[in-house]
């Protein structure tokens, strides 16, 4: 069983990494590729592209330019202490023990516009580029029909160690876009968190996004291994609920947030 999940925009290289475990991410030709686009950028085209301050955007210039192919302790970090969004609010890895890290390195891939698909203890260098970045290459004209199948193919990779396939779909919508549906082989099964609000469960985007990375530090924790062990997920008040759900589809609702 495979979890995705989405990057974050907030990073965190201040912070010493617990483990010094760390592995190399498979897509770094393709992210070479990527940097050497970004860096022909002016600070003004990389705002515009991306709709940043003036001050987010040459952030970002010094970025590109200091990006290389030779990954560090120095220039890099393990991706999941590395993000430091919603996401990973609720996933805390900070707090996870090496053996933990290491279950979630094999089960936990974080998709990424720059990266392709990170694993949790793969190292990055700090970056900012959305997977739904209208950013032309040779590969087409956004990096959707850059990543292509890849992402795909990868998964289906992961995936077949297992006899029955499936992934978890923990990402949001601009991510997940980016796996290829029609190519991907494995069973796909979403996790939906509602909150009941003004008479009626919605889904309200910044607990759904904390509740994600929750979900993934819960099944990293006991080593989930089956869907139905899933359901049994109630941290911070969130409950299963059957009837709104459907076997690819398990809704979790809670009345108020804990």
């Amino acid at each position: 069983m495979l979890f995705l999940i989405s990057p974050a925009k907030s990073l965190d290289y201040d912070t010493p990494p617990q483990v010094s475990n760390h592995t190399k991410p498979l897509f770094t030709r393709q992210s070479a590729e990527l940097i050497d686009v970004l860096k022909t950028k002016t600070p003004q085209q990389i705002s515009t592209l991306m709709k940043l301050s003036d001050a987010l955007s040459g952030l970002n210039v010094a970025r590109y330019q200091a990006w290389s192919p030779k990954f560090t302790a120095r220039n890099s970090k393990q991706a999941a202490l590395a993000f430091n969004g919603d996401v990973y609010g609720g996933l805390d890895a900070k707090t996870l023990s090496e053996q933990q890290l290491d279950w979630a390195q094999q089960h936990v891939c974080i998709l990424s516009g720059l990266y392709g698909v990170l694993r949790p203890l793969d190292w990055m260098q700090p970056y900012r580029l959305e997977m739904g970045t209208a950013l032309a290459t040779g590969r087409g004209k956004n990096l959707y029909q850059f990543w292509g199948a890849q992402i795909s193919e990868y998964l289906n990779e992961r995936a077949a160690a297992d006899t029955s396939p499936v992934i978890v779909n923990l990402a949001s919508e601009e991510y997940f876009k980016a796996v290829d549906r029609k190519a991907l082989k494995a069973r796909v099964v979403s996790c939906v968190f509602e909150e009941f609000r003004g008479g009626k469960y919605k889904i309200i985007s910044f607990n759904a996004k904390r509740a994600r990375g929750l979900m993934v530090r819960y099944a990293v924790e006991r080593k989930i291994a089956t869907v139905k062990k899933l359901e049994g997920f109630d941290a911070e008040g969130y409950a299963f609920d059957a009837g709104a759900s459907a076997p690819d589809r398990l809704v979790f609702r809670r009345k108020q947030a804990a």
